[in-house]
This record gives C-alpha cells, sequence and structure tokens, in this order.
C-alpha cells in the first residue's frame, strides 16, 4: 500500500471575507474529490481571509500512480483557479511494508 499526502497553500489575493474564501475553497475541494478521487480538505489557516491551506491524500498500490495524481492535481488547482495562487506545494509519499 502507498500512502500519498500534499499540502497546499493558496494565496487568495482578491478575497475580502471568510464568506467568500469558504466559496472558493469549498469548490475546489469538491472538484479535486470528483476529478481525481483524492481525500482532500481544508486543513489550516482557517481564520485567515487570504490564506487557504488544503491537505490532500490518496491511496494506491503504485507509488508512480500516486505521484502523478499529486502533480495533476497541482496542474489543475494552478490552471483553473486564477482567483487562487499555489504558495507551496509539499508532497510525501508513504509505503506500507
Amino acid at each position: 500500500m502507498v500512502i500519498g499526502v500534499a499540502r497546499v497553500v493558496l494565496r487568495l489575493a482578491e478575497n475580502e471575507s471568510l464568506k467568500g474564501k469558504r466559496q472558493v475553497v469549498k469548490s475546489l475541494l469538491a472538484r479535486l474529490r470528483n476529478t481525481f478521487g483524492v481525500a482532500a480538505a481544508e486543513v489550516d489557516t482557517l481564520d485567515s481571509w487570504h490564506t487557504a491551506t488544503l491537505g490532500i491524500a490518496l491511496v494506491s498500490n503504485d507509488a508512480k500512480h500516486v505521484d502523478e495524481v499529486l502533480g495533476k492535481v497541482l496542474s489543475y488547482v494552478e490552471e483553473t483557479r486564477l482567483d487562487a495562487e499555489v504558495v507551496s506545494f509539499d508532497t510525501e509519499i508513504l509505503h506500507s511494508f
């Protein structure tokens, strides 16, 4: 079993309220879940209007597949969410024995 975990920090420069942030984050999380079959949630910076921190996880039997899917998630966020700038994207792949 291989577990891939990603932490994505987004800057929402044009956002002016927590309500606006929730709309962006909720929409993005739903699309990531539906498009890539990953588990995704907002995990930090919950009270910041201009920053969103997302946690993404994927379980597979192939590390290459996990790496490819997480890479596609990053590309998707960068290409489709022009209102959200990716500040950092960190991944870790864990192998179970």
